[in-house]
């Protein structure tokens, strides 16, 4: 595993950097963390290559990998060579999968400048990029040299995106922690303790991840969620509405995912009140109408966790716990979406 640093960046950079001979160093960054975050670590560079994308999980394809190898060639990075990725869960894992694939891979290092990438994209190792339309449906896994956490950047962060990364917190402490759950639950957003939730999250993660680092089994828990999650993401990338943020759709898939869960009698009643009203009064209602349905559905079927055709989902067994490789049908996830736009309450 990684070593993950959670350390005024100030502190931890220079020191990370002088305890390696790098040949050469480049950050890569996107409109937003070159503005809000990039000028409070110039000071702490060496002579650098900076690569600028735009933000946005659109940009996260191939192209915007061959412009960042592009640039890594012309500059004559070698084999020696590091990459800082400054940014959210976008930058860590298309920066981190370029690192590991340019020249069979160089040293890279995240840097996570959002509550999501704080809490989650940026510990173990997964990275890769979307695929005409499928999220991270092309990359590797490979272990970051380090990661370099300052809780001062969620402070440049507007409501919507805390919120958004505020998912991933949920879903450790549902699968991980229901003495956390039950804590975080009786609190509003504006409530909570972030540096504490940073910390916790990270050591969930660590956890699992080290266990299974490559998602053979336990690792698949830290997928609640993400399976019709992910296919509301990605569906809502296609149409011309209101954008969804990750932490926005993993809140639906909590949701929809629970009352699965419920239905096949792994939790109770109780639990899934309690998931329904916390996501609802976070997130409010994304206004998923009949027609939705199917379409979602069918991207269910590209889930990384499937095997052949069967969906396999990961579900909460009870509070702070969870299992995986459970079978779903397209009927089940039919009657999760509709519990979650409230067709169906039974």
């Amino acid at each position: 595993m990684s070593t993950v640093t959670i350390a005024p960046i100030a502190e931890s950079l220079p020191a990370f950097l002088e305890s390696y001979d790098f040949s050469a160093v480049a950050i890569i960054a996107d409109n937003h963390t070159f503005r809000f975050c990039y000028p409070d670590l110039k000071a702490f560079l060496p002579k650098h290559t900076l690569v600028r994308i735009k933000a946005g999980e659109e940009q996260k394809h191939i192209a915007t990998c061959e412009m960042i190898w592009d640039a890594l060639t012309r500059a004559n990075f070698d084999r020696h060579a590091l990459v800082l990725n400054l940014g959210g869960g976008v930058i860590g894992d298309m920066g981190g999968f370029c690192a590991a694939t340019y020249k069979r891979g160089i040293a890279f290092a995240q840097l996570p400048t959002t509550l999501l990438s704080q809490v989650d994209a940026s510990v173990g190792g997964k990275l890769g990029i979307d695929f005409r339309g499928f999220k991270n449906h092309i990359g590797v896994f490979k272990q970051p040299d380090t990661v370099l956490i300052d809780p001062v950047f969620l402070t440049t962060l507007p409501e919507r995106e805390l919120r958004s990364g505020f998912a991933e917190v949920i879903k450790h402490c549902l699968i991980a922690d229901a003495t956390m759950w039950d804590e975080i639950r009786r609190r509003d957003l504006d409530e909570q303790d972030w540096a504490a939730l940073v910390a916790h999250s990270v050591a969930v993660k660590q956890r699992v991840v080290e266990q299974d680092p490559t998602e053979k089994g336990l690792r698949k828990i830290l997928n609640f969620g993400h399976t019709l999650g992910h296919a509301v993401e990605t569906y809502y990338l296609t149409q011309p509405r209101k954008r969804l943020l990750h932490g926005e759709a993993i809140a639906v898939g909590m949701v929809a995912e629970a009352y699965i869960a419920f239905h096949k009698k792994m939790i109770d009643e109780n639990l899934l009140t309690q998931i329904e009203e916390y996501m609802f009064a976070v997130y409010g209602n994304v206004r998923l109408t009949d027609a939705d349905t199917e379409p979602i559905l069918a991207l269910t079927l590209q889930d990384k966790k499937n095997r052949g055709n069967q969906v396999r989902m990961a579900l909460l067994d009870g509070p702070g716990s969870c299992t995986f490789d459970v079978s779903v049908t397209a009927g089940e996830m039919r009657r999760g979406l509709e519990f979650y736009r409230g067709v169906n309450k039974n």
